[in-house]
């Protein structure tokens, strides 16, 4: 599931929320060659990751189920046996060797390949017959030869054809199952779709899609064909091989790396949903909120170009928007995978020295996992104060050392103080001292405020640490 599969997704999600209408999920199966197993359980874990809960579905089940358009054969056949009879259809009974030799024929004259039209005109009867007789055959849509054909896009307005342009485009292929040309018309006829919400790639489908509408003499649903996305550079539309790329920098297109990059589903929607709808592209908004202001005529056909800078903003954004508690709840898995043993007392302590600072979720190990580890390991180096030698760096940390033991217990309050004096008095920058105690006591050059992480990490082990700190200065010494 990429992120076009969720803004197609999200659109029709917003609108049925908005307007009281319902959201369903059909899973369209019916191109077995393109068929890959597990790809609709990945769907449905996307749906639900990103919050969009269906009220008809496979697994939910519905009044116009089934869902499954391979388990809808019988309908399908039905009714493209009623396209037939109305005299907008027909067998055909050529074979793939046949239709390969006249496309080459058609390429080497120059001309635009398409069905030739043998099978066009056989005689009914006699077609049924050979269809009865089990002679292979897929069923086309009759294309009229001469006028016009406009249909509706809501964002672009009203579309013409000449019918001249178009095929006579299969609706049933030879294994017996149909195209989306016909399943997706006849399901949205019979499941009460009001809008269409998709992909441009279906804009020059369209024409033939409304011939099957009509041919059945069904009312249209609205159509909408959302806006390309294109690629970072802005030059060429986005496509699933642009994956790897994005995944050299940390990104990707799909939503299930984006979960396992650090992602919540509440930064990715923000991120999508302003990619084709004409509001501003900075609106921080929660689904709540894109369900009250969604409005699909707003949608624009402009092309969107990918921005993953965005995408960080609006998760550091909506991060920062989490209950204390969910946002613990959230990054403990992260730590739990590194096999460091979390107590949600301390985890919670953290969480308001480094949510600031997280753009991702997996940003808490770098910041936090030294909170949960029982020794660190500093490097020596790192230790030694800027400008300073190994000799002076530790006599600063034997002060310090001397200091912090001293206190009754190290908080924020009781350790500031003289912690400063001490850089008063041995004139140096605060930078200096208390960059050598934040790679002492948490390992690393980086981390949240000093003093508040030495109170949650204890008095106990922040002195052991300093302490494991001067014996690798005087080493070094």
């Amino acid at each position: 599931m990429h992120i076009g599969n969720a803004r197609s997704a999200l659109y029709p999600y917003l609108l049925a929320r908005h307007t009281g209408g319902a959201f369903i999920l059909r899973i369209e199966d019916t191109d077995q060659k393109r068929y890959s197993p597990g790809a609709e359980q990945e769907l449905i874990d996307g749906l639900h990751w990103l919050g969009m809960d269906y009220d008809e579905g496979p697994d939910v089940g519905g009044p116009n189920g089934p869902y499954r358009q391979t388990e809808r054969r019988e309908i399908y056949d039905e009714y493209s046996w009623k396209l037939v009879e109305l005299g907008h259809a027909f067998p055909c009974f050529c074979t793939p060797e046949r239709l390969d030799r006249v496309r080459q024929e058609q390429i080497k004259n120059k001309q635009n390949p398409r069905y030739d039209g043998t099978c066009r005109n056989l005689d009914p009867d006699d077609s049924r017959r050979r269809v009865q007789n089990g002679e292979r055959h897929v069923i086309r849509f009759k294309m009229p030869k001469e006028g016009s054909i406009t249909a509706n896009d809501l964002l672009r307005g009203p579309i013409t054809t000449e019918n001249s342009a178009l095929d006579d485009s299969i609706l049933v292929r030879s294994d017996g199952l149909p195209t989306y040309h016909l399943a997706a018309m006849v399901d949205d006829h019979l499941m009460g779709i009001s809008h269409v919400i998709r992909g441009s790639e279906w804009l020059p489908s369209l024409p033939l899609h409304a011939h099957v509408i009509r041919g059945f003499g069904w009312e249209e649903p609205t159509f909408v064909h959302l806006s390309v996305f294109l690629k970072p550079s802005g030059k060429g539309k986005l496509s699933k091989r642009d994956k790897d790329l994005a995944m050299k920098d940390g990104y990707s297109i799909f939503t299930g790396d984006m979960q396992s990059l650090g992602y919540i589903p509440e930064g990715v929607l923000n991120w999508i949903v302003l990619m084709g709808w004409g509001v501003s592209e900075e609106d921080v908004m929660t689904l709540d909120e894109m369900i009250a202001r969604f409005d699909v005529n707003s949608l624009t056909p402009s092309p969107a170009a990918i921005n993953f800078s965005k995408l960080d903003h609006f998760n550091a954004t909506h991060i920062r928007q989490l209950q204390p508690a969910d946002l613990a709840a959230r990054i403990k898995p992260y730590f739990l995978k590194e096999n460091l043993e979390v107590d949600n007392e301390t985890l919670l302590k953290i969480i308001p020295l480094i949510r600031e600072r997280l753009v991702t979720l997996d940003d808490c190990l770098p910041f936090a996992a030294w909170f949960f580890r029982e020794r660190i390991e500093p490097k020596p180096e790192e230790l030694i104060a800027k400008g300073l030698n190994a000799a002076q760096s530790t006599q600063i940390a034997r002060q310090a050392y001397a200091i912090l033991s001293s206190l009754p217990e190290i908080t924020h309050d009781q350790a500031e103080p003289p912690m400063r004096a001490l850089v008063e008095q041995l004139g140096l920058s605060p930078n200096q001292v208390f960059g050598l105690m934040r790679v002492a006591v948490t390992g690393q050059t980086v981390s949240p405020p000093l003093f508040e992480s030495m109170e949650i990490v204890g008095k106990p082990k922040v002195l052991a640490r300093v302490k494991t700190a001067i014996e690798i200065l005087e080493k070094m010494g």
